[in-house]
């Protein structure tokens, strides 16, 4: 595994899964609050309103609800793929759903599409394996190369 970063590889995998799951937890929990206060505005509305304005405005309403419906399911199908991977030691001759990669570009964690998120004191980018730069970095091997969005990336390591 080399040194560096690697040494500390499973605690900053365990942090990035940690922060996985914080980061899907947050979006559940603005999800549901957001639809139950479309809900309730628009129970509130049914009860005080009359004609156009208020199909109109029930409409609106319901696309709200809708939406945040949606949300609400994309993180809980978020939630269902990180309890599916398992944080803890591998070390992995290529990388997999659930590798933490060390490239020549920063470190990569491949879970969910959460964005940059901080494990352990590590800026670490968290994506799905079927995004573009997660799916460029899927079976790569240490000393593999690869180039994204005009960039170069040297794989280094992966566990």
């Amino acid at each position: 595994m080399g040194g560096g970063i690697m040494d500390q590889a499973e605690i900053i995998k365990q942090a990035a899964y940690q922060a996985c799951l914080n980061f899907v937890a947050q979006r559940i929990e603005t999800a549901r609050t957001a639809l139950n206060q479309a809900r309730e505005s628009s129970n509130d509305d049914t009860k005080s309103s009359a004609g156009d304005k208020y199909e109109t405005s029930r409409e609106m309403m319901q696309q709200e609800i809708d939406r945040n419906k949606r949300l609400l399911m994309d993180a809980e199908e978020q939630q269902r793929i990180l309890s599916s991977l398992t944080p803890g030691p591998a070390a992995a001759e290529a990388v997999r759903h659930g590798s933490l990669v060390e490239t020549s570009n920063g470190l990569f964690y491949i879970s969910i599409s959460a964005g940059q998120l901080n494990a352990a004191g590590h800026s670490i980018f968290a994506v799905s394996p079927v995004s573009p730069i997660g799916a460029a970095l899927m079976q790569k091997k240490p000393g593999d190369h690869l180039a994204f969005n005009g960039r170069s990336y040297e794989i280094k390591s992966c566990s």
